[in-house]
């Protein structure tokens, strides 16, 4: 039986306008370079910021600098923190009516992000949601060792919510990183989302279970799964 759903934020749940992206390209873009959105987010959706620079600076500028990185690493913030100032953040379509069905359903729902803790506090304060009413947790990649692709953001909310299987958590989320995510952790299913970063077919290389094109339609995977 399933226990357990996470949820990426950004892309999956939260609809930010890919404010995060498009200040990750302007702070590397800032030191000089041209690279494109498709670039940012083909080596940086889903990734902790700072392993997104290092990726994104490696693969297009066969660049290994670590100031570099750390220097473009404090502008994202401070460009961050600007533009969520008069940010206009939304949740995704249906994710609201999901999680209440969850609940129903009496499966846990966890958010978990490669956004430090600072930003995903902020992007569920202004959607209005609470840890305990819409949400039963929130793991980010502040609060582990390791990042995504590496299992450790799951297995600690397992952990949190003493479910010792990973056959019994669902993984969702808009790029292959969390495809990946969920696959590293032994999830039973590991879905992809249209919603976000990745599309369709850039999903589909990361081999999910399931690909769909709103969340309402993991409600109907749920229920097929719990009845096997």
């Amino acid at each position: 039986m399933i226990k357990m759903v996470v949820f990426d934020m950004a892309g999956t749940t939260v609809d930010e306008n890919m404010v995060v992206y498009k200040t990750l390209q302007k702070a590397i873009n800032a030191e000089g370079y041209d690279f494109t959105m498709e670039q940012v987010l083909e080596q940086g959706a889903g990734k902790e910021k700072m392993d997104a620079i290092k990726s994104i600076l490696k693969v297009y500028a066969q660049k290994q600098d670590e100031l570099l990185a750390d220097r473009i690493y404090k502008n994202f913030i401070a460009l961050l923190e600007a533009a969520y100032d008069t940010l206009e953040v939304l949740p995704q379509e249906n994710a609201g009516e999901v999680f209440q069905a969850l609940k129903e359903r009496n499966i846990l729902v966890v958010l978990n992000t490669g956004y430090n803790e600072k930003t995903a506090m902020s992007l569920v304060a202004k959607i209005g949601w609470k840890k305990g009413v819409e949400f039963d947790g929130l793991v980010t990649a502040t609060n582990v060792k390791h990042s995504r692709p590496a299992p450790d953001m799951i297995l600690l909310a397992m952990d949190q919510f003493g479910i010792g299987d990973a056959r019994e958590v669902v993984k969702v989320g808009d790029s292959i990183i969390d495809i990946e995510e969920g696959r590293n952790a032994g999830c039973l299913l590991n879905i992809g989302i249209t919603t976000g970063a990745h599309t369709m077919e850039q999903l589909q290389t990361a081999n999910p279970d399931y690909v769909i094109n709103n969340l309402i339609e993991l409600l109907a995977i749920v229920d097929k799964e719990n009845k096997r």
